[in-house]
C-alpha cells in the first residue's frame, strides 16, 4: 500500500517511483497529464490508444504500447473466496482487428448527428473493456479514454474533480453494471443500458461535487472571493484566469485577477508559466 504522502510526492514529481505500485501511479500521472494538456491533438485512433498505454506503463519493466500476446480472462471472487470466470475477452489473435473495428465504428457513429455523442462514450468504453486488448492496464486505460471522450464532447469536470475517484467510490456498482452489460456481448445480444446508466450517474456525481465545492460551505452561500479561491485550491492541475472565468461565468475578470494576486502574495498559490500561459496552482 502506498501512503498518501508518497502518492503526493510522485504526483508532484518530487520523487521517483520505488516499487510496482508507485510505478503505476507515476505512469498514470503522465498519461493523465497528456490528456489534460493535449486532448485536442489526441483522438480515438489505434495509434493514440497504444501511445497512451505506452506512457502509462513507461515505468513498468515490461513496458506498454502493444496488444496482448496471450489470451486473458476476467475473473471474479465470491464472498466465500471461490474464483469464477466472469468474462472471456476477445482472443489475442483477434485483438488488433477488433480494436481497429471498434475505433472505426466509433468514428463513423460520432459523425452521425442522430446519435447522442455523450451516450456513445460509455458504449465505446464497454466495447473496449470487452475486447480487453492489453495484458495489463485495461481498466486504467478505459478511465483515461473516458476522460478524453468527455473532454472532446465538452464535459470537462474531470479537470477539477477526479472521474477515477468517483468510479472507485461506487466500485461494486461499477463492476455489477459492467458484468450485466457484457453478458451476450460476443453474440451482439447484450444491453448497454446498465453500463450507460452507471457511467452517467458517475458523471453526475462529478458535477454535483463541483457544484458543492463552489456554491456552499457549511450551509452558507460563499462569496465570490471564496469561490475563486476554492476553484484554484481544489483544481487538480494548474488553472488559468480564462479557465476560472469559464467555471465561474458570473464573476468578472477584474475580480478574478484581484483575488489571484492576493492569494499569490499570501503564499497560498504560485504562478506557473509566463504571460498568456500563466496558470495558478496551490503552493506545495
Amino acid at each position: 500500500m502506498t501512503s498518501d504522502e508518497r502518492i503526493n510526492e510522485i504526483v508532484n514529481r518530487n520523487s521517483a517511483p520505488l516499487n510496482h505500485n508507485e510505478a503505476e501511479i507515476a505512469g498514470y500521472r503522465d498519461a493523465l497529464n497528456l490528456i489534460h494538456n493535449s486532448s485536442d491533438s489526441i483522438d480515438i485512433r489505434e495509434s493514440d490508444i497504444l501511445r497512451l498505454h505506452e506512457v502509462m506503463l513507461s515505468y513498468a519493466p515490461s513496458g506498454g504500447g502493444r496488444y496482448k500476446e496471450t489470451d486473458n480472462v476476467i475473473m471474479e471472487i465470491d464472498a466465500a473466496g471461490n474464483r469464477g470466470l466472469r468474462f472471456s475477452p476477445v482472443p489475442a489473435k483477434d485483438t488488433a482487428q477488433a480494436t481497429e473495428q471498434l475505433t472505426l465504428a466509433y468514428m463513423e457513429a460520432r459523425s452521425n448527428y442522430n446519435i447522442n455523442q455523450l451516450l456513445l462514450t460509455p458504449c465505446f468504453i464497454l466495447d473496449f473493456l470487452c475486447i480487453h486488448p492489453f495484458a495489463d492496464g485495461n481498466g486504467r486505460i478505459s478511465r483515461l479514454l473516458s476522460l478524453l471522450l468527455l473532454y472532446k464532447n465538452g464535459f470537462d469536470a474531470g479537470k477539477y474533480v477526479s472521474f477515477e475517484e468517483q468510479i472507485n467510490r461506487t466500485k461494486i456498482r461499477y463492476y455489477q453494471a459492467l458484468k450485466e452489460s457484457s453478458q451476450g456481448w460476443h453474440t451482439n445480444e447484450n444491453s448497454y443500458f446498465p453500463f450507460m446508466e452507471h457511467f452517467m450517474s458517475t458523471l453526475l456525481l462529478c458535477y454535483k461535487e463541483l457544484d458543492q465545492r463552489f456554491a456552499v460551505v457549511h450551509g452558507k452561500k460563499v462569496t465570490k472571493k471564496q469561490r475563486i479561491a476554492a476553484t484554484v485550491l481544489n483544481s487538480l492541475l494548474p488553472i488559468s484566469k480564462r479557465e476560472i472565468a469559464y467555471v465561474l461565468p458570473d464573476i468578472s475578470q477584474t475580480t478574478i485577477e484581484a483575488v489571484l494576486s492576493s492569494m499569490v502574495k499570501g503564499g497560498l498559490i504560485e504562478k506557473v508559466g509566463r504571460s498568456r500561459n500563466t496558470k495558478y496552482i496551490k503552493k506545495k
